[in-house]
């Protein structure tokens, strides 16, 4: 009697592990999926245009921190530039000059760069606000422990792929 039934409970199980499996890719097909560029079913992606017809010759943001010495401010700067996702970066600190470039994502919005405090003193995280105004970190630009230098490193890269689009909840 218990042979039989060792096959049937050994089907049983399988069967019942095979259809959670597959549940679990549906919903995985469900967060990201592609559309297809010759027939798209959404349509394409809003985007900006590569040039700017006016470039602000004043920062679009700002930064500025005392250093504790005479007149002396840890300050960074955020540029328009000719190319509209493309931005320049001016860093100060006591005197010390520097600068260095930035390109945001395109998300079809005009870009809406943001800077903050960084974790340490004297430092900065250069960002943006996303369509759903949530900030975004992509260059940390910071004064060294010893003081005597300051860095600009890239913390994040951030691209928009132009034929999947996220499925929210």
């Amino acid at each position: 009697m218990k042979a039989p039934l060792t096959p049937f409970i050994l089907l049983t199980v399988l069967l019942l592990s095979a259809g959670r499996n597959a549940a679990a890719q549906e919903r995985t097909r469900k967060d990201t999926f592609r559309i297809d560029p010759s027939n798209p079913v959404l349509p394409p992606p809003r985007q900006n245009p590569g040039d700017r017809s006016k470039i602000n010759k004043e920062p679009v943001a700002e930064y500025r921190e005392p250093t504790g010495h005479l007149h002396g401010n840890f300050i960074v700067k955020l540029y328009e530039t000719s190319k509209t996702m493309r931005y320049r970066i001016d860093v100060d600190y006591d005197g010390l000059p520097g600068d260095d470039t930035l390109r945001f994502p395109d998300l079809g919005t005009i870009p809406r760069p943001v800077l903050k405090k960084g974790a340490t003193p004297l430092s900065c995280i250069i960002g943006f606000l996303d369509n759903d105004n949530l900030f975004r970190e992509v260059k940390l630009v910071f004064v060294t422990p010893k003081g005597n230098q300051f860095k600009i490193t890239t913390l994040h890269h951030w691209h928009v792929s132009t034929h999947y689009r996220l499925v929210s909840n």
